[in-house]
């Protein structure tokens, strides 16, 4: 599911597009045992986070001349963004999922997708050293967690968390990788979905 102006396209083809600059961006996730309030499981930690243009968006950002993969562009660029060591937590091309090729913003854009799995104690120590990198406070104002869950009135939660404002196309990079990887069941996502349309 594409957003309009989003066209799939592989990431051989990508790399032969003309014009075009390559940005790649992160999901972070985690196995997270903890319940909200003693009562609703939150199962996973997925992290976001809030730019700088008040839009949500993964952590990542556009490849430089300079490095040589699309992988060393996303390592360098979550350096900045979140304090990311490289040492333990390195991005590889076994976490891409999906590449989309745009026209619609101010320049030719295709947007490279990642999905990593950490330990929960992995993703805790990313969003502690988030507050001490480099772009927080600028390019970032601050990391968040996707509520992967719906409360009682059908609304909070995941429903009202969709309703954001989003960045290109990370609302449905979110919502992909949320099926793909199974972190939420289809009937909870389809309703999550259906929900926000109507809020």
């Amino acid at each position: 599911m594409a957003e309009p102006g989003y066209r799939p396209v592989s990431r051989r083809d990508s790399r032969s597009l003309a014009g075009y600059k390559h940005a790649c961006h992160a999901m972070l996730y985690a196995a997270e045992p903890g319940k909200l309030f003693g009562k609703i499981p939150l199962r996973y930690a997925v992290l976001m986070q809030m730019r700088f243009d008040g839009k949500i968006g993964f952590p990542g950002g556009f490849v430089d001349p300079r490095d040589n993969t699309l992988e060393d562009g996303l390592n360098r660029e979550l350096g900045e963004e979140l304090g990311w060591d490289g040492k333990g937590l390195q991005i590889t091309e076994v976490d891409y999922a999906s590449s989309h090729a745009t026209e619609a913003l101010p320049q030719k854009v295709v947007a490279h997708f990642f999905t990593k799995r950490i330990s929960v104690e992995e993703l805790r120590k990313v969003e502690m050293c988030a507050v001490q990198a480099k772009d927080h406070g600028r390019e970032v104002l601050g990391i968040i967690r996707v509520p992967l869950y719906t409360l009682r009135d059908g609304f909070g939660g995941l429903p009202a968390f969709l309703t954001n404002t989003f960045i290109g196309n990370a609302k449905e990079q979110l919502v992909e990788a949320l099926r793909r990887l199974r972190l939420v069941n289809e009937p909870e996502l389809q309703a999550a979905i259906s929900a926000s349309r109507v809020g």
